[in-house]
């Protein structure tokens, strides 16, 4: 089991991490490509998890220098893979990754409403004062890391 990171858009583990966004945000939630694919795909640094050299769960941290935080964005597992605490190891390895990078800034996502739980296992609180939204039709919190 290996998670594997890049920010180069040329090379395989993007291309991993792009099956997997399209197998599971435009194919299962119909989310349209053009949305799931944006204009941050060059800015962001894309994390993949490997089992059996096997592109199971995917998601990625958008830096942004202008704001007070950095965000995690289309975190990801593949259907056959969920249960088996890839996406927890996902966004581990994001944390670890962004305190040793970003030590100065928190760390933010906008959580599916039925992810909240699971993003709150892993240190993340609702910001209480953010409205849910929409976004690609499915409601969203906004969360950030309580580091302690």
């Amino acid at each position: 089991m290996t998670i594997k990171s890049t920010t180069d858009l040329t090379c395989a583990i993007y291309q991993d991490a792009l099956n997997i966004r399209k197998a599971v945000f435009v194919k299962e939630q119909h989310v349209p490509e053009n949305l799931e694919i944006d204009a941050n795909e060059s800015k962001t640094i894309h994390f993949v998890k490997y089992i059996k050299q096997q592109p199971v769960g995917t998601a990625r941290l958008l830096p942004c220098p202008d704001k007070n935080f950095n965000l995690i964005q289309r975190v990801a597992v593949m259907k056959a893979a969920r249960h088996q605490h890839i996406g927890s190891e996902l966004i581990k390895a994001i944390v670890h990754y962004h305190l040793a990078h970003y030590p100065d800034q928190a760390l933010q996502l906008g959580a599916q409403e039925h992810a909240i739980e699971f993003y709150e296992a892993l240190g993340f609180q609702v910001i209480a004062d953010e409205p849910a939204y929409l976004d690609a039709g499915m409601r969203h919190r906004e969360m950030r890391l309580i580091v302690k």
